[in-house]
């Protein structure tokens, strides 16, 4: 490769949303390190996947939606209805190992059930997930009601607690997969291709041959599908399900996406925004968990870190806008 497009291409990268967020990334990590001699062992990196893992799992699928022009604000509720309802069949009698094939197959139901009112009603996604967020949630607390279910098989609450390879649990192997996967996907093929189409003008992807409605079915069962997996992963992490099993956790996914500079109205973003986020936030979590920082302020802070993933883009492209305006190129 010429030296001098390498140095280019560093440079662009720098000088990217993504670029920022590295550095962002880089003294968030630098500062915890400093701030606790607990910050840079094993365990604590582990630790600080391993409690969000299933959010960050459900956030890969989210890029997906957002970068499409949609929103899915169900997957919390599938992932507590999953849970549940894996719960449930247990408690029935069913074996576990088919209550998983079950759950599993419910959960891509419940994202082509979405996908259904969104791509051939034409209702926004907004209404219609806003909608199965409140029922999904009522299933799984018809499901349970207001009691526990506990006594899993011990494989089961292996899957999500104990390591699998070396101190790695098979959640976090699982993520990795999935991101490495979905980047391909997105960045690497022709449907990663039109779901950046469409989300960047709707009805010119579809007067220009594609499949609009295939493609975003595509996208929500896949949403359902590994919701689901993470209510699974997170039933096995806490051998235990509820009702209110990840609640308000659509909160943090949807952050994280924004904040990876995934655009809220489409057509924008990328796998590795969304992972550098993912750290980002993980990070952020964790030192201020070492800090003693109680939860409810961190929900606050993440809440502002929603509202600035959002402006900040656009504030990008004002400055963009007016150095044009200035320049008179702006038509």
């Amino acid at each position: 490769m010429n030296p001098e497009n390498f140095t280019s291409r560093i440079v662009k990268a720098l000088n990217s949303w993504e670029g920022f967020l590295l550095l962002v990334l880089v003294l968030l990590f630098v500062g915890n390190t400093i701030n606790s001699p607990f910050f840079f062992t094993l365990n604590n990196q582990i630790n600080l996947f391993q409690l969000s893992i299933e959010k960050v799992i459900v956030a890969v699928i989210m890029t997906f939606v957002i970068i499409n022009g949609e929103i899915d604000l169900s997957v919390a509720s599938i992932m507590g209805f999953a849970a549940c309802l894996f719960g449930w069949l247990f408690q029935a009698g069913v074996p576990a190992s088919g209550a998983i094939v079950i759950v599993l197959a419910a959960g891509a139901i419940l994202g082509a059930f979405n996908a259904f009112w969104i791509a051939w009603v034409g209702i926004p996604s907004l209404v219609v997930t806003l909608a199965t967020m409140i029922a999904f949630r009522g299933f799984a607390r018809i499901l349970v009601e207001d009691r526990g279910i506990t006594g899993f098989p011990e494989w089961f609450d292996t899957l999500g607690q104990a390591p699998l390879v070396g101190p790695i649990p098979l959640s976090i192997l699982v993520f990795f997969a999935l991101v490495v996967f979905f980047y391909i996907v997105l960045q690497r093929t022709v449907f990663g291709r039109q779901v950046y189409f469409i989300g960047s003008n709707h009805d010119v992807a579809e007067y220009s041959g594609v499949n609009v409605r295939r493609v975003k079915a595509i996208i929500f069962t896949l949403s359902g599908l590994i919701s689901a997996l993470a209510g699974l992963l997170f039933a096995a992490r806490l051998g235990a399900v509820r009702g209110d099993a990840a609640l308000g956790f659509e909160l943090d996914i949807i952050t994280i996406v924004l904040l990876g500079g995934v655009s809220i109205f489409g057509g924008r973003g990328t796998m590795v925004g969304t992972l550098l986020a993912i750290l980002i936030v993980l990070n952020l979590r964790n030192g201020m968990a070492l800090d003693n920082i109680t939860g409810h302020i961190q929900t606050g802070v993440l809440g502002i870190l929603l509202i600035l993933s959002v402006m900040v883009p656009n504030i990008q492209e004002w400055i963009a806008k007016l150095r044009k305006l200035g320049r008179g190129t702006v038509e």
